[in-house]
């Protein structure tokens, strides 16, 4: 992984949390008002709220939109089959889990797109009450055609694992391979188009919504620097025809139908909009005197909870880095957290679990279960020559982190389980 980002399909605007404006045609944006009687073009004004209006000014987010015709017009909304995003199913498993690759069907068996290819992990809290989370992964082998989909229940962090995801939203379009990610917040509409099979996983936050980690004695600057958010510029259609929308409420699907595109927005300013992040361009901070340092360090997003330093969700990665801590046992240590811990490999080997941790699975550490380096990883560490070390230089693991206590749902409890992966552990015998 390199840090010189990759070619650029789309045109993007740079910097997280601004207050944006642009416009697909000039001149389309009002000027001094948001909701003149007539708009430039004679478009419909339309805000969008990610917050309540009264939520103190530094952490308001809205977006007003400048569209063709207004959201509203379509049919109303009809339930739908959900398949297997499941938030409602409740397995209590404390054991550690992990799953083998999630299969994408072939074409000759099934068209199944993003949406279709939605499955649940696991969850905690509801989305009624505005907090918790979800994680869930995705499979695709055909694109979303004249059908969009919208959250009414929190923000998609969607991070692609095997192929492109070129996804058009109502305020323009952004392009996410492997190796980025995307936010995608409550209630922004969007499709995705893909060019082969598919997989990836989200992580959904039902209540605040992502923000930076604050830095702290780090300094101004690291980690993830603001200035490398990627957010689009205003891209419309006018095409006619039927068109479906999805929602998604309170854990069930709903779909609607309307005679035209949603993506329709010819200008729009803000600072509500979606965007993605390349994670080649991490600032990774390490230790460089003794002991492994929690993985804090690598956390590129989170999703408060009204308690300090206390998130629903962390993104955190492990990027390429250097080790060179002295008399120190470098791998992560063994751990029992209070959090829980969601592991997914984007490509490579995981530094802690050479063996059975696979590009497309996954494992989930719950609160307070054991878990660490398998017993080979520990025997070659503990007799390593301490030299100095690149790390993950052609891996990409993450994390989601939550202080939630969390749910497996039934499909992920009977899918894709690697039944063996306690065994990993057996062989950690006494040194004493």
């Amino acid at each position: 992984m390199s840090n010189t980002p990759q070619k650029e399909k789309y045109e993007y605007m740079q910097g997280f949390g601004n207050h944006f404006s642009s416009e697909a045609i000039k001149g389309a944006l009002p000027i001094g008002q948001n909701t003149p009687q007539i708009c430039p073009y004679k478009l419909y004004a339309e805000q969008l709220s990610g917050t309540a209006f009264t939520v103190p000014r530094s952490g308001n987010q809205r977006s007003w939109l400048y569209r063709v015709r207004p959201s509203v017009a379509h049919t109303p909304l009809q339930k739908i089959e959900r398949g297997d995003l499941d938030t409602s199913s409740q397995v209590v498993e404390p054991n550690q889990l992990r799953w083998r690759p999630f299969e994408i069907p072939p074409l000759s068996e099934k068209n199944v797109d993003f949406v279709q290819g939605l499955k649940t992990i696991g969850h905690a809290g509801h989305p009624s009450v505005r907090h918790g989370i979800a994680m869930h992964v995705y499979v695709a082998n055909v694109s979303m055609k004249d059908k969009s989909f919208y959250n009414s229940d929190g923000d998609f962090l969607i991070v692609p694992q095997q192929g492109a995801l070129d996804i058009q939203t109502e305020f323009g379009k952004i392009f996410v391979p492997p190796g980025q990610i995307a936010v995608i917040q409550r209630g922004i509409c969007f499709s995705v188009v893909i060019d082969g099979p598919s997989r990836g996983y989200i992580c959904e936050v039902y209540g605040s919504h992502f923000k930076l980690p604050d830095l702290g004695p780090i300094g101004a600057n690291g980690l993830a620097n603001p200035r490398d958010f990627q957010t689009p510029v205003a891209f419309f259609d006018e095409k006619p025809g039927p068109h479906t929308k999805i929602n998604k409420f309170l854990g069930e699907l709903f779909e609607a139908k309307q005679d035209f595109s949603p993506f329709n927005v010819v200008a729009w300013h803000g600072n509500y909009a979606p965007y993605k992040y390349d994670l080649s361009l991490f600032n990774t901070i390490n230790t460089v005197s003794f002991d492994h340092i929690d993985p804090s360090i690598f956390t590129v997003l989170t999703a408060p909870t009204n308690d300090p330093g206390v998130a629903a969700a962390d993104f955190v990665i492990f990027p390429p880095r250097w080790a060179v801590a002295e008399h120190t046992f470098r791998p992560p240590y063994y751990h029992r957290n209070c959090m829980s811990e969601f592991m997914g490999l984007i490509y490579g080997a995981y530094e802690a679990k050479k063996e059975g941790f696979l590009p497309g699975g996954a494992s989930l550490h719950s609160c307070m279960t054991p878990h660490g380096p398998d017993a080979e990883t520990f025997d070659k560490a503990s007799v390593a020559e301490l030299k100095p070390q690149r790390l993950a230089e052609k891996d990409l693991a993450f994390m989601f982190e939550s202080s939630l206590l969390v749910h497996v749902s039934k499909w992920a409890h009977s899918n894709y389980i690697d039944d063996k992966y306690w065994q990993c552990w057996q062989d950690c015998k006494s040194n004493f």
